[in-house]
């Protein structure tokens, strides 16, 4: 046996093994339906990367779980994994009551691991399971279920025909978005950084007695908006001009 081992039950290795290859068994199956997504009579590819991006976490859910059997002096057993059968799943409908059902199956083998963790006096793996699996499925279910009521909202297929319902939630929906569209620019593009900009920059540097003119209390607080604005038209006559817009005050 392994020298780290240390109150890490038999019972509760052998669970984790199968639980991994559930595991691998799901990312399997929501591989497959990211790929017959992503067919040219079907072109849904933001759904297509969706679920391929599910298939990838699941897949390092899987590979956690193996490492942490290392880590307590276990070792993995490997399973046999199983073909998916998602021939039936030809909508985008189905895909998703599909995996919504396979999440489901995997809460209740991790809460099973969870209770034999229990039994068996292993803290370690329960506190484990519990914080790093079971959280983050049950937030998976919650996802999924909002995905398909705003699916039967539209209208999706159930038998493989494409409808516009398909094509709105392939561009629409936000999930499905995620990570296929370009993050807007916060700063508009023709301003260069402040420090280039010499004038504006020496004509921040305002006197703390010049703001003893203001009475009205918006003198500092007008000037430094006044010169923000400018900085798109920075050139070699930024520092006048912005004198000249604090000489006006």
């Amino acid at each position: 046996g392994s020298r780290v081992r240390q109150n890490f039950p038999p019972a509760v290795e052998e669970g984790l093994c199968g639980v991994t290859g559930a595991l691998l068994e799901l990312a399997y199956r929501l591989q497959a339906l990211g790929e017959y997504f992503d067919q040219s009579h079907v072109a849904l590819p933001n759904v297509s990367k969706f679920f391929l991006h599910q298939a990838l976490e699941e897949r390092k859910a899987a590979e956690a779980l193996m490492k942490y059997q290392q880590e307590r002096g276990g070792h993995y057993c490997s399973k046999t994994i199983q073909k998916p059968n998602c021939e039936y799943a030809v909508g985008l409908m189905k895909a998703l009551e599909v995996a919504m059902v396979q999440w489901k199956t995997m809460i209740r083998y991790f809460e099973e691991l969870y209770a034999l963790s229990i039994e068996n006096a292993d803290p370690h793996s329960a506190s484990t399971i519990k914080k790093q699996f079971i959280g983050p499925n049950i937030r998976k279910i919650k996802l999924m279920g909002d995905l398909l009521t705003n699916a039967r909202r539209l209208d999706c297929s159930q038998d493989g025909r494409n409808s516009l319902g398909d094509y709105f939630m392939d561009r629409l929906q936000k999930e499905f978005r995620t990570g296929t569209e370009p993050e807007s620019s916060q700063h508009c593009s023709p301003c260069p950084p402040l420090q280039q900009c010499t004038g504006a920059a020496e004509g921040l540097k305002r006197p703390q007695r010049e703001s003893s003119q203001h009475r009205n209390g918006i003198g500092p607080i007008y000037a430094t908006i006044h010169c923000t604005a400018m900085l798109p038209q920075c050139n070699d006559g930024t520092g006048a001009k912005v004198k000249q817009g604090r000489e006006g005050l």
